[in-house]
C-alpha cells in the first residue's frame, strides 16, 4: 500500500461540487457536519479547494454549462481522487431526466465515478456508510 493510500484510510478530505442540484442533497451533506452526525470525528473534513481533496462529492445533474467545470475540477484534483455521486440525479437524472440541457446523467458520462449513493435525497447515514465502504476498499488495496 502506498503512502498516499495509507494516509487516505485515516483522514479523508472532501470537496463538494454542486452540479445544478435541487439542494436537497446539499442540505443532507451539511447535516453531516452538525453535532448529530459529526463526521469530523472520523477524520473527514470538507475542504474549500479541490487541490486539497481526496474525495469529490458531486450532487445534481451536469448540464451543458456545468459539465465542463466539473471536468476541469476533476483534472485539477490531486490523484488519486475518489468521486462519489450523491443522489438520484447523478445516477439517472431523477426529475431532470427529460431536461433539454442534461449532459451528465449518469455522472460517468462526464468524469469517472467510484461510487454512487442513491436516494432523493440520500440520508446522512447512507453517506457515512458509503464513506466507510470507500475506506474499507482502500485498506484492502
Amino acid at each position: 500500500m502506498g503512502f498516499k493510500t495509507n494516509m487516505l484510510t485515516r483522514s479523508l478530505w472532501v470537496f463538494h461540487v454542486s452540479a445544478s442540484p435541487c439542494n436537497n442533497c446539499d442540505i443532507e451533506i451539511l447535516d453531516l457536519l452538525t453535532p448529530g452526525y459529526d463526521i469530523e470525528r472520523f477524520g473527514m473534513k470538507l475542504v474549500g479547494s479541490i487541490r486539497h481533496a481526496d474525495v469529490m462529492l458531486v450532487t445534481g445533474i451536469c448540464n451543458h454549462k456545468v459539465s465542463q467545470k466539473v471536468k476541469k475540477l476533476y483534472e485539477q484534483a490531486p490523484k488519486p481522487i475518489f468521486v462519489i455521486g450523491v443522489g438520484t440525479c447523478t445516477i439517472g437524472g431523477a426529475t431532470f431526466k427529460s431536461s433539454y440541457n442534461r449532459e451528465g446523467a449518469p455522472l460517468e458520462n462526464v468524469i469517472p465515478v467510484n461510487a454512487y449513493i442513491p436516494g432523493c435525497p440520500p440520508k446522512p447515514e447512507a453517506m457515512i456508510d458509503a464513506v466507510v465502504k470507500v475506506i474499507t476498499a482502500l485498506r484492502k488495496g
